[in-house]
């Protein structure tokens, strides 16, 4: 079983409105991480779909899937057709857009969801890999750029002055690997950092995490 698989249920995929799990399951999957990382009230969207997602994501229901986890949706939610149009009642613009040539993450169902508001842009590249499962290859917070190795758990958290060195510490106490460490510099007082993790850590650790964070959150 690949690496990108954590169970058979992972290549089954996820309870879900159709009609496809890579292309409406796995952009429900995508924009849901957009929303987590958002945290704010959502004014614009745009989608930029690539190769695969670029030539059938209105037949295949990617649009309002997106959407959908924009939205905080489930995969289930009886709503997920009606995402576009919920989100315009919500006052939310959003805007598709197709592009030729080449995924700029290398996979042929790529998907970069751009949110927005006056304050804050979160931009996400994902791609849909099968049976639901993503990975999020790009992250972008207001300028500061992550390149994630791609599967989740992914956990991105803001922390507070000279906490860096107490929530690495914290994670490698546990058994979840760390595969891959970011750190960018938000302040004189703060930093973003970002962690790619072989399995999520357990809510004790989280909570320790979150007591030294402004912002935690766990993809």
């Amino acid at each position: 079983m690949s690496g990108n698989y954590k169970s058979v249920f992972d290549i089954i995929g996820p309870v879900m409105v159709g009609p496809s799990s890579s292309h409406t399951a796995g952009a429900v999957a995508i924009g849901q991480v957009a929303h987590k990382l958002f945290s704010q009230k959502i004014t614009q969207v745009t989608i930029d779909y690539y190769e695969s997602f670029a030539k059938t994501h209105r037949g295949h229901g990617t649009d309002f899937a997106i959407i959908a986890g924009v939205l905080g949706m489930q995969t289930d939610d009886l709503r997920v057709p009606d995402a576009v149009r919920i989100a315009k009642m919500k006052g939310i613009k959003v805007k598709f857009i197709e592009h030729e040539g080449k995924s700029p993450i290398n996979h042929p169902n790529t998907a970069i969801v751009t949110l927005a508001n006056k304050d804050k842009e979160v931009k996400v590249a994902g791609c849909s890999i099968g049976g639901g499962t993503i990975e999020i290859r790009k992250i972008q917070i207001d300028g500061h750029e992550f390149f994630p190795a791609g599967p989740l758990p992914i956990i991105i958290c803001l922390a507070k002055d000279g906490k860096q060195n107490s929530i690495l510490e914290s994670l490698a106490c546990g058994d979840d690997f760390i595969v891959k460490k970011a750190e960018r510099s938000i302040s004189s007082d703060c930093c973003l950092l970002e962690f790619d993790l072989d399995k999520k850590p357990d809510e004790q650790i989280l909570e320790h995490i979150a007591s030294m964070s402004k912002e935690l959150i766990c993809l």
